[in-house]
């Protein structure tokens, strides 16, 4: 099966049709050469959530792995914009600096990335933590594959890159095993193959030697670096970095603060006797 997205192996879609037309369609005449293709393309997804195919179609020019490319296709009302931040923020220096993940639901578009800000007026910075709600990954073997061959079609052929764009963020937000697992614990990816390092690198390839000139993430991101970039966030990131990095570190400051209350109660009953 993983052989019909190879962008080599494309056959066009209106021989494909005319095949259905001398078989399929002679026995069961309710059923049209899209609908019947919807499992196969709905076999090759690239998140938990079902492929939606509202806004298919196909011409002359067509193939199956134009056709899937479409399933993917943003609605218009999404901004491209030109250029990426370079700015990067991987997901474990986000979380540190208060950022949530959550899965999206049900949203306009399966690709969609959105940073959620709580409006509620509060002193305590711990309230206004941002959330990316984001789509959940599914990491596999054909996963890669999928990757790559949507990618090649947009790089080859005149059409948007909304797929090399959504793979150029994933590549910042992961770096190491650690921010797969943290991706993985806010049930934003789900890890199917050996390990965390294994899914990180297979992620880090596949932007690898790619031109990402569009991006329809720009404005999620520059939010996500403002925040980061804000007082309270960049030194409560600093922080957690320096002093919950592990388990040794906190174990060491918490042995340093019980230290310190034990010399200020000595001094204190010092003073008093």
């Amino acid at each position: 099966m993983n052989d019909m997205v190879l962008l080599e192996n494309q056959i066009p879609l209106f021989f494909l049709d005319q095949m259905f037309q001398c078989t399929v369609l002679k026995f069961n005449s309710n059923v049209s050469f899209i609908e019947h293709i919807k499992p196969v393309l709905n076999s090759h997804k690239l998140f938990q959530a079902d492929l939606k195919f509202n806004n298919i179609s196909f011409g002359t020019n067509d193939h199956f792995l134009s056709l899937l490319h479409q399933c993917y296709m943003p609605p218009a009302r999404y901004i491209i914009k030109k250029c990426m931040s370079k700015i990067i923020h991987s997901a474990i220096d986000l979380d540190r600096a208060g950022v949530n993940f959550k899965p999206s639901k049900d949203p306009t578009w399966v690709m969609d990335m959105e940073v959620k800000q709580n409006q509620l007026p509060c002193f305590f910075w711990s309230w206004n933590k941002p959330t990316l709600t984001m789509p959940a990954l599914s990491v596999h073997d054909s996963t890669e594959l999928l990757f790559r061959n949507l990618i090649a079609y947009e790089q080859s052929f005149p059409t948007q890159s909304y797929v090399s764009s959504y793979a150029f963020v994933m590549d910042m937000l992961v770096n190491t095993q650690e921010d797969v697992a943290k991706l993985v614990e806010s049930k934003v990816l789900v890890n199917i193959m050996s390990s965390n390092e294994e899914a990180a690198n297979m992620i880090n390839k596949i932007c690898k030697n790619v031109i990402v000139s569009d991006s329809y993430y720009e404005e999620e991101w520059e939010k996500l670096i403002n925040y980061c970039n804000g007082y309270w966030p960049k030194h409560i990131a600093k922080m957690r970095s320096t002093y919950f990095s592990s388990p040794w570190s906190i174990i060491a400051l918490v042995a340093g603060m019980i230290l310190f209350v034990l010399q200020d109660l000595q001094t204190i009953f010092t003073i008093k006797h």
